[in-house]
């Protein structure tokens, strides 16, 4: 690991923004650049991240050819919001409507492979605050520069804020309670990611067309254990762009993320007999409780396996 650490590891300022343009130009067609932001009542924040990224590295460094807000049923103006700050904007199912929408992030950033043409496909959430180009740029870099890199991740501080007081290194909890260990005691290849939950991360088409994707909250968990698997871990890198700033979740929706990022996980040590799940024995339920007028009251919240195919598997992804 500490191999991996010195060679795959750099911050966003080692790759400046003239370097980039050039390895672009160069590239041709394998170095074009899609930037999806999957969106679900983000009015507050994604107007922000899409007219920096238009601004910075559309307009004045033309680093990024397609810039895509993908909404997933927003019930405020986020499409509006997305749209007049310069972002093109498709809802979830419009793409591929022959198939019902599974709920969940990692099914909107499957379907994107739909809208976008680009050769490097980078994700960003859309609920990050004070946004740095640089998240973009930062990890956009390595695959423009580097033909053996396939996926890199986004490392950052992840400050925890709330009633304006600030823990700064407070946040992450899912990633430092659940994902973490597994990776350390399954996956210890990937033991030096920083943020392997992270939602800011670039990788070739080629490679994300041939992995599966969860539909849910383990979708960050599933695709670096595939990818590892299938490109192996040279093939992967990370980018220091500084601090992340976004909304924090309760903690029941973290308990719900936790559970489906542990099912994702036990569903792949299984397929690769690693770790046989037996399926009577597995309870893909979480119960949670809240205090209410009654007592301690239980709601079950189901944890969801579901996962898509490689999308070039899918016809329509073939044809187009």
């Amino acid at each position: 690991m500490a191999d991996w650490l010195r060679r795959r590891s750099w911050t966003a300022a080692d790759r400046p923004l003239d370097l980039l343009l050039a390895a672009k130009r160069a590239a041709g067609p394998a170095g074009t650049v899609s930037v999806v932001l999957p969106a679900l009542d983000e009015e507050s924040t994604v107007g922000e991240i899409v007219a920096a990224i238009r601004t910075e590295l559309v307009e004045r460094v033309p680093l990024v050819d397609e810039l895509v807000v993908v909404d997933s049923g927003s019930r405020d103006a986020t499409a509006a919001v997305a749209a007049a700050a310069g972002a093109r904007v498709v809802h979830r199912d419009a793409l591929l409507p022959r198939l019902p929408a599974a709920p969940g992030k990692g099914e909107v950033l499957w379907r994107s492979l739909l809208a976008t043409s680009g050769a490097i496909v980078c994700f960003v959430d859309a609920d990050l605050r004070e946004f740095d180009p640089a998240f973009v740029s930062g990890i956009v870099g390595p695959l423009l520069t580097d033909p053996a890199l396939h996926l890199v991740k986004a490392m950052y501080d992840r400050p925890f804020e709330a009633d304006g007081a600030v823990v700064p290194a407070g946040g992450g909890r899912v990633t430092e309670l659940v994902a973490r260990p597994l990776l350390n005691l399954h996956w210890p290849q990937l033991a030096g990611f920083v943020q392997p939950l992270g939602g800011e991360y670039a990788a070739r088409r080629a490679l994300l067309e041939r992995l599966p994707f969860p539909t849910g909250y383990g979708v960050e968990l599933g695709l670096l254990v595939d990818a590892l698997e299938l490109a192996g871990l040279d093939a992967l890198a990370q980018v220091d762009v500084g601090v992340r700033h976004h909304r924090h979740q309760d903690g029941q929706a973290l308990g719900r993320m936790a559970a489906t990022i542990y099912r994702t996980a036990l569903e792949r040590l299984d397929r690769a007999h690693r770790l046989k799940a037996d399926p009577d024995l597995v309870r893909p339920l979480l119960t949670q409780y809240t205090r209410t007028a009654d007592g301690f009251t239980p709601r079950t919240h189901p944890v969801p396996a579901t996962e898509r195919p490689p999308m070039a598997t899918v016809p329509e992804y073939r044809d187009r």
